[in-house]
C-alpha cells in the first residue's frame, strides 16, 4: 500500500514554525516493517522558495500541481494579505485550491485558517485559530462556526487548528485517527511531546496558572490517572491537593481549559482506546478497566470521540498493534 501523501502549502510569507510542523509529526510514522505511513511534501505556488516571516525562505518540493495528488493537504499559517486581511484569495491561489481532488482531508495550522475561510472550506463548519487574530477572523469569515476555545477542530474532511504549537497536537490527532494510539504515542514520544494536551488554547490567552506549585491540580490529576478505575469523585480530587471543591473546580478549569468531569471522562476514553487496541478483553471488560462502567457507556462515548463502536474502532486499529508485537 502506498504511503499517505501529504502536501504543505507554502504561502508567502510562510510561518515557519507551522509548516515544518507537518513533514516533522507524519514524516516519524512508519509501519513494523521500517516503511514510511506517509509521504509528505512542500509546495509553493510557483515551485520557488517561500519567504518566511522571520526572514528567512523554505524550498519547496514543487509547484502547486502537487496538490492535485494529494490525499491531506496542510495550509500553514500565513501572512498573505488577501485571506488575512481583505477576506479573499489571490486568483492564482484560488485555482489552486480548486485542483485539490474530491475526498481529499483540508487542514490549517494557525492563520492557515484564513486561507481556509477566504476559500469557502469553513463556511457553516466548526473551526479555530489563533486567539490573538479570533476577532479579525469573525469579522473577515461570519459565516464559519469559530470556537477559539479548542486546540483544534475535526469536521471530518476539513481540519483546523489554533496557533502554533496547536499544530502539533492536530497532527498527533490525524495520526491517532489514522492509525491508533500506539503509533500517534510513539511518534509522540519521539518528538518529546505529550501525545494528548488537555484543555483549549483559552488556558494560554492569559496566565491562568498558579504561581506556586501547592496551588496546583496537577497532583490529583495524575492521582486520578492511576485509578480510572475507581469511582472518582470531584471532591476525592480536591482532597488530594487540599482545597475546597469550588476552589479546586475552577483552578482547574484555568489550568485545563475544561472541567474536572470533563476531563475524567476524556482520559477513561482515551484509557479504552488504548485497551481496545492492546488486549483482547470483552467490551464489557473494557469499560470498567477504564471506569466507564458499562458496555452501553464506553459506546456512546467512543461513538461521541471517534465515531464508531469499539468492536469497530478494535477491528481498524488492533492490526497495526499485533504487526508490531
Amino acid at each position: 500500500m502506498r504511503p499517505h501523501r501529504v502536501v504543505v502549502l507554502l504561502l508567502e510569507p510562510v510561518i515557519g514554525y507551522d509548516a515544518v510542523i507537518p513533514p516533522q509529526v507524519f514524516g516519524q510514522a512508519h509501519r513494523p516493517d521500517g516503511t514510511p505511513l506517509y509521504d509528505v511534501a512542500m509546495a509553493s505556488l510557483d515551485g520557488r522558495p517561500v519567504p518566511a516571516s522571520l526572514g528567512y525562505a523554505i524550498a519547496p518540493h514543487g509547484n502547486a500541481s502537487l496538490l492535485a495528488g494529494a490525499d491531506t493537504v496542510v495550509v500553514p499559517g500565513t501572512q498573505l494579505p488577501g485571506p488575512r486581511q481583505e477576506g479573499n484569495l489571490p486568483g492564482e491561489l484560488a485555482e489552486a485550491l480548486a485542483t485539490i481532488r474530491p475526498g481529499a482531508r483540508v487542514v490549517s495550522i494557525c492563520t492557515g485558517a484564513f486561507v481556509l475561510g477566504a476559500a469557502g472550506l469553513l463556511d457553516g463548519r466548526p473551526a479555530t485559530t489563533h486567539w490573538k487574530y479570533v476577532e479579525q477572523f469573525e469579522r473577515l469569515y461570519p459565516a464559519v462556526d469559530l470556537d477559539p476555545s479548542v486546540l483544534f477542530t475535526d469536521d471530518g474532511d476539513v481540519l483546523t487548528s489554533a496557533g502554533l504549537s496547536a499544530g502539533v497536537d492536530l497532527c498527533l490527532h490525524l495520526l491517532r485517527r489514522d492509525h491508533g494510539t500506539t503509533i500517534a504515542n510513539a511518534v509522540a514520544r519521539h518528538l518529546v511531546v505529550p501525545p494528548w494536551r488537555d484543555g483549549g488554547q483559552a488556558q494560554f490567552i492569559e496566565r491562568q496558572v498558579p504561581e506556586r506549585p501547592e496551588q496546583s491540580t496537577a497532583a490529583a490529576r495524575t492521582w486520578a490517572l492511576e485509578r480510572l478505575e475507581e469511582q472518582i469523585r470531584i471532591a476525592d480530587l480536591a482532597e488530594v491537593v487540599g482545597m475546597s471543591v469550588r476552589t479546586f473546580t475552577r483552578r482547574f478549569r484555568a489550568e485545563t481549559g475544561e472541567s474536572p468531569t470533563t476531563w475524567l471522562i476524556r482520559q477513561r476514553v482515551r484509557h479504552a482506546q488504548r485497551l481496545l487496541e492492546t488486549t483482547d478483553l470483552p467490551v464489557d471488560a473494557v469499560a470498567v478497566r477504564s471506569g466507564l462502567g458499562t458496555a452501553a457507556s464506553l459506546r456512546a462515548h467512543l461513538r461521541t470521540v471517534a465515531g464508531v463502536s469499539p468492536s469497530a474502532y478494535r477491528r481498524t486499529f488492533r492490526v497495526d498493534v499485533e504487526e508490531a508485537s
